[in-house]
C-alpha cells in the first residue's frame, strides 16, 4: 500500500509498504478520510513527538473508514463496519487509569499510520476507542473525532461557568474547536484571538461572540481587561503551543481565573510567572493533555449532531499523493484542516 513516513524534521515521504493484517484482537480499516492537524504539523516540523512516535515511523493519527479485516477474537467488528478509531487508548489498569485518569496513564498504546491507504488497529484501542459511525456522517467529519475529544477534555477541565466570558486564544483548528464547544456545551460567551482573518470568520460562524485580529491589537491582556473593568477573562485557554502566548494568557487572567494551558510547546521550554499574581489572585494555572474515552464518544456524538458546522474547518480535499505539499500550505497557514483520500 501508498503509506507516508516521517523520517525526521520535515522529512516526509510517501513509500509503498506492504499491506497491515490484523493480529489477534485487531482489526484493518480502509481509510476513507484521513485529516491533517496542528500536532502533525508540529511534528513534521520538529521532526519528531517526546510521547507519540519516533522516526522513521508510520505518519498521521485522524482517520475515519470502514473495517476490511478482523483477527482472531475480534467478536463485536465486523467486515463493512464504517468506523472512527481514537489514535490512543488507555491500559485501564495502573495507578491513573484506576482513578479514571486516562489521559495520564503511562502505558498508553499509540497508533500513528492514517495517512495510508489502510490503517491497522492495535486490540486496546478495538476494545477501548472504537466507535462506529453512522452511515450519513462523511468520513471526513468522523475523523476530527480525536481532536475534538482533546479539546472537549480540556473545556472539562477549565471550570466554566454559564456566562462566564473565555478568551482564547489560537485561531487553528483546535482553537476553533474549542470555541464551537464553549458556544454550545458549556454556554460561554467566548473571545477569539488570531491572526487570520478569514478564520476568525469562520469562529464566529461557530459560536464566537467577539474576534481579534492580534496584527490590529497586539496588547492582548489590555484589551482583555479594557474589555472586563480591568479584572480580565473568567477562562483563558491557550491553544497555539508558544511559549510567549502562554505568559499572555496568564496576564489575560481576572483574580480567581482558570487558565488551560492546552497547547502543547517545544520540548525543554519554560515560561515566567508572576508568583505575587499567582498567589495572591488565586489564578489556576492547568496543563490538559490528550483525551479519555468518555471524551471520545462525546466528540463522535457532538460531529454526528451536526450542532455546527465543523466542515468549514476542512479547508480542501486532496489525495494522498499532495500530502508534502499540504504540510507546506499548513505552515503557511494557507488552510485549517486537510482531508486526505489514497
Amino acid at each position: 500500500m501508498l503509506a507516508a513516513l516521517l523520517y525526521g524534521q520535515e522529512d516526509l515521504r510517501l513509500e509503498k509498504v506492504s499491506d497491515p493484517t490484523p493480529g489477534t484482537g485487531e482489526v484493518v480499516i480502509q481509510v476513507g478520510a484521513a485529516t491533517t492537524c496542528g500536532t502533525d504539523l508540529k511534528v513534521w516540523r520538529r521532526g519528531g513527538h517526546a510521547r507519540m512516535l519516533t522516526p522513521p515511523t508510520l505518519f498521521g493519527h485522524e482517520a475515519a473508514g470502514q473495517i476490511v479485516a478482523v483477527g482472531a477474537g475480534v467478536t463485536d467488528w465486523q467486515v463493512g463496519d464504517r468506523v472512527v478509531a481514537n489514535n490512543s487508548a488507555p491500559c485501564m489498569n495502573c495507578f491513573f487509569c484506576q482513578r479514571q485518569e486516562y489521559s495520564l496513564c503511562p502505558n498508553l498504546t499509540w497508533n500513528n499510520g492514517t495517512f495510508a491507504e489502510y490503517l491497522k488497529i492495535p486490540a486496546p484501542i478495538v476494545q477501548h476507542n472504537l466507535l462506529r459511525i453512522p452511515d450519513e456522517l462523511p468520513f471526513a467529519l468522523a475523523a476530527m473525532t480525536e481532536p475534538l475529544a482533546c479539546v472537549l477534555h480540556g473545556v472539562g477541565r477549565s471550570n466554566i461557568k454559564a456566562q462566564d466570558r473565555v478568551v482564547v486564544l489560537g485561531d487553528g483548528a483546535i482553537g476553533l474547536m474549542f470555541v464551537a464547544a464553549l458556544a454550545v456545551d458549556a454556554k460561554a460567551e467566548v473571545w477569539l484571538w488570531g491572526g487570520n482573518d478569514h478564520r476568525l470568520e469562520i469562529g464566529k460562524k461557530l459560536g464566537a461572540a467577539k474576534t481579534f485580529n492580534y496584527h490590529q491589537n497586539p496588547d492582548i491582556p489590555g484589551v482583555v481587561k479594557e474589555l472586563t473593568q480591568g479584572w480580565g477573562a473568567d477562562v483563558v485557554i491557550e491553544a497555539t503551543g508558544i511559549p510567549s502566548v502562554w505568559e499572555s494568557a496568564i496576564a489575560c487572567a481576572r483574580p480567581g481565573a482558570t487558565v488551560n494551558l492546552f497547547g502543547g510547546c517545544p520540548r525543554d521550554t519554560t515560561i515566567t510567572v508572576n508568583t505575587e499574581q499567582l498567589h495572591y489572585s488565586e489564578v489556576t494555572l492547568k496543563g490538559v493533555f490528550h483525551n479519555t474515552p468518555q471524551y471520545v464518544r462525546a466528540a463522535l456524538s457532538f460531529i454526528a449532531s451536526r450542532k455546527l458546522p465543523l466542515e468549514l474547518l476542512i479547508s480542501e480535499h486532496r489525495p494522498l499523493k499532495d500530502l508534502e505539499q499540504v504540510f507546506y500550505d499548513m505552515k503557511a497557514r494557507k488552510v485549517i484542516k486537510v482531508a486526505l483520500t489514497a
